[in-house]
């Protein structure tokens, strides 16, 4: 049967932040906005939209057959709150140069570790939270550290004890593995393939080290407050390649699955 138009599927919402997962038939070429994007030999694919994202984009979609279409994309806009934060040291708030050269050699490393293309198709799994507990800090969010605005928040925060096990949300590879961050402290990466990729930052143990793979609820690090944290707690983020995403954007929220636990419990 011939390949007809608006053969294309997705999974979950156009807004600011969010991944959206999808699936076109096998051979089929992708775009995004003119730029082209990673499909898998079984046609799964994934795209995201970065906090500020346009609220008008458009998909390419070339058939194997040749016909292409063109799907224009309304993304929906976000209101973001304000965070303020006080009792940084100033160690933190004015690093000196040394401290400063150590953050920037950081930052290289998890830019290098997110613009790895891993060919595995983990990414089209059923997210789980890593570790669950009271949201603290959400995405998008503007912090002001001691009264001076810093860079949004690209995380969401899960605030649980020093010691609480934190465990693979999906399938993946570890690429970055670090004990200690100048900013981030403890700091873990999983590439879940296709450039999507999940951080966790202020991790006060890690049990798993770069190029180990990992799988679904594997156990990986443990919670605390290291780098720039006033307490201990998970900040997980979400990237595709070096675009920075909200995770709740694909896990179910965190209320169905604390009410879920506790029915489990009782």
């Amino acid at each position: 049967m011939p390949v007809q138009a608006n053969q294309i599927d997705f999974q979950g919402k156009f807004e600011q932040g969010a991944l959206v997962r999808g699936t076109v038939p096998a051979g089929s070429q992708i775009t995004l906005n003119g730029q082209d994007v990673k499909v898998t030999p079984n046609g799964e694919f994934a795209i995201g939209f970065e906090r500020e994202a346009k609220a008008e984009q458009m998909l390419e979609v070339v058939y194997p057959n040749g016909l292409t279409e063109l799907k224009p994309l309304k993304i929906a806009a976000r209101e973001y709150k304000i965070d303020r934060v006080t009792g940084i040291s100033k160690k933190i708030m004015k690093p000196d140069p040394q401290a400063q050269k150590r953050a920037a050699e950081d930052a290289k490393q998890t830019r290098a570790a997110r613009n790895k293309f891993i060919d595995q198709t983990a990414f089209m799994q059923d997210f789980i939270w890593p570790v669950t507990g009271r949201i603290s800090g959400v995405y998008g969010s503007q912090r002001v550290y001691n009264d001076v605005p810093g860079n949004p928040h690209y995380g969401v925060d899960v605030a649980r004890p020093t010691g609480t096990v934190v465990v693979a949300p999906a399938d993946g590879v570890i690429t970055l593995s670090v004990a200690d961050m100048f900013y981030s402290g403890g700091t873990m990466i999983i590439d879940h393939g296709y450039g999507v990729s999940s951080t966790f930052l202020h991790l006060s143990k890690l049990y798993v080290k770069e190029g180990d793979k990992v799988t679904q609820g594997q156990k990986l690090a443990e919670i605390g407050a290291t780098g720039r944290a006033t307490g201990p707690h998970l900040d997980w983020r979400l990237n595709w390649f070096q675009m920075r995403l909200d995770p709740v954007s694909i896990v179910p929220s965190m209320k169905s699955v604390l009410t879920a636990e506790k029915a489990i419990n009782n």
